[in-house]
């Protein structure tokens, strides 16, 4: 070491000036130099301590950084479980509604009914990966496909629930996803309309929805029977068009579609001989129904609010008559947020084997085909997802194939969303 050899010198140096100086300083220089090696000596015990010392500090410096290490891998372990559970759970949410109505129904021939219904229906949704999203719902009502009403009463008894939705949605290629399983009827109707499908029917089978924001083409494939021994029967829908804008506040959508159900021979889908106002012979149904669409939706402002015409037009090109149905409407407003309204006017003639009525509007003419008239509607956003509605539907029903009856039913509802 340095501090070593400058010991040395040291020392050499005490010897040389003992050499050089006079007997009278012999004894002087002498006594020096001894203190001069005692200290050397202490310095050198000391640094011998200091060194083992530091020797000491290293070792238990690398253990403690070790420890430390150990513990902050331990802490970063943990944080991303938590936050792994944190994302999983972010992955899941809820969605539905309630809605509370009161009704009454006016038919020609018959008593009047009121009544109190409610529907019930909520989903959970997993986001499994950015492009793959599960769902399974439940929902209020019986196992009709077009509605999922509850109706209050039979002295408190308990409500069923029953499975609503359970499917898949891919969206792995652009502007297209696919679903699969009981879903969500993914085709749009112009203004909201249930001249072919009512809001409640949920298509079982595969869809593939492609839309790039100008064109658009949708096609579902769904089962309305697959047990092949009670005689299946799959149907298939497809629809294509357009949308552009038309100035500042306008907008515009169209296109053309076409279905196919094989119902021809077959009895009813319940058992219980209701055709839903579709032809029948000998208990089964009388055509198929093969149908043609166009459609249309012009959206403009007018007072400073959005408004709404549109019209939908259907022919089934198996029926021999009583094989065209149409509806025409406008609508003003939007509620949506607090304090905004809504009114809509809309006239519905569907002959009776225009569409396959176990999945049309089950509210007009009391659901199914052969009915033709008015349907007044309006709604008033009493908050942010709560909303009061009216329905009032002025129609004739059974002109083509029976005796004409006049039909009425007004729909009072408060519906929440959440």
């Amino acid at each position: 070491m340095n501090l070593k050899r400058t010991q040395k010198s040291i020392l050499a140096l005490a010897v040389g000036l003992a050499v050089a100086s006079s007997p009278a300083h012999a004894q002087s220089v002498e006594d020096e130099i001894s203190m001069l090696r005692e200290q050397l000596q202490a310095l050198t015990s000391r640094l011998d301590q200091l060194e083992s010392s530091n020797a000491t500090l290293q070792k238990e410096n690398q253990a403690l950084q070790a420890a430390h290490v150990e513990q902050t891998e331990a802490a970063v372990a943990e944080a991303k479980e938590a936050v792994s559970s944190v994302s999983w759970a972010e992955s899941l949410r809820w969605k539905g509604d309630f809605r509370y109505r009161f009704e009454n129904i006016a038919q020609e021939g018959k008593d009047d009914r009121n009544r109190s219904r409610i529907r019930a229906r909520a989903a959970l949704v997993a986001d499994v990966y950015d492009d793959l999203e599960v769902g399974i719902g439940l929902a209020s009502g019986s196992d009709d496909p077009v509605s999922s009403n509850q109706t209050l009463g039979g002295g408190g008894t308990t409500k069923d629930l029953n499975l609503d939705l359970a499917y898949f949605k891919w969206s792995g290629l652009e502007n297209t996803h696919i679903i699969g399983g009981k879903f969500k009827n993914e085709l749009a109707p112009v203004g909201k309309n249930s001249l072919l499908w009512d809001s409640d029917w949920r298509p079982e089978g595969t869809s593939v929805v492609w839309d790039n924001g100008s064109f658009f083409a949708n096609g579902i494939g769904t089962w309305l029977e697959s047990d092949s021994r009670r005689g299946d029967s799959f149907a298939w829908i497809a629809e294509a068009g357009f949308r552009m804008n038309l100035g500042e506040n306008g907008k515009f959508r169209a296109g053309l579609g076409a279905h196919s159900f094989d119902t021809r021979g077959r009895s009813s889908f319940f058992g219980d001989g209701d055709f839903f106002g579709n032809s029948s012979v000998g208990s089964v149904y009388r055509y198929n129904y093969e149908g043609i669409q166009a459609f249309a939706e012009l959206g403009w402002k007018m007072f400073d609010l959005p408004a709404l015409a549109y019209a939908d037009y259907v022919q089934n090109q198996d029926a021999d008559e009583f094989d065209t149905g149409y509806i025409v409407g406008v609508k003003l407003g939007s509620a949506k947020a607090k304090g905004t309204w809504d009114l809509g006017l809309a006239y519905e003639d569907l002959e009776a084997d225009a569409a396959l009525g176990l999945l049309t509007d089950s509210d007009f003419g009391g659901g199914g085909t052969d009915a033709r008239g008015w349907i007044i509607k309006g709604s008033y956003a009493l908050r942010k997802n709560v909303a009061g509605k009216f329905t009032y539907f002025i129609n004739d029903i059974d002109g083509d194939l029976g005796t004409e009856r006049d039909f009425e039913r007004l729909m009072l509802d408060l519906s929440f969303k959440f």
